[in-house]
């Protein structure tokens, strides 16, 4: 189950850092939605740490927003995918992968 946090903990942050840019404009009740996001994307990698060790948990939790927020720029704002964006991105989930293999 808090697996399943992390990982929801994790979409919300990358929504809140495909969002960030957009919250300098924000004003009134789009403000606070981006604040309500980031604190619900920590209160729930806070519990997810409850079981799962601190390390992997925030690892896990940057790299689902990490790799969000990248895959959104090239599917949703039509960035180019290059060949060392499409690499590193590889790299990154392999790394979080073998972190948790070697823990």
């Amino acid at each position: 189950m808090d697996w399943l946090t992390l990982i929801i903990a994790g979409g919300c942050e990358m929504g809140f850092t495909f969002c960030l840019g957009k919250s300098k404009c924000a004003i009134g009740n789009d403000w606070w939605l981006w604040i309500i996001g980031f604190v619900l994307s920590a209160v729930l990698l806070a519990k997810a740490t409850q079981t799962i060790s601190i390390g992997i948990a925030y690892t896990v939790w940057t790299g689902i927003g990490a790799v969000g927020a990248v895959l959104l720029s090239i599917f949703y704002f039509h960035e180019p995918a290059t060949f060392w964006k499409v690499f590193f991105l590889c790299t990154l989930v392999i790394s979080i992968v073998g972190l948790k293999i070697v823990e």
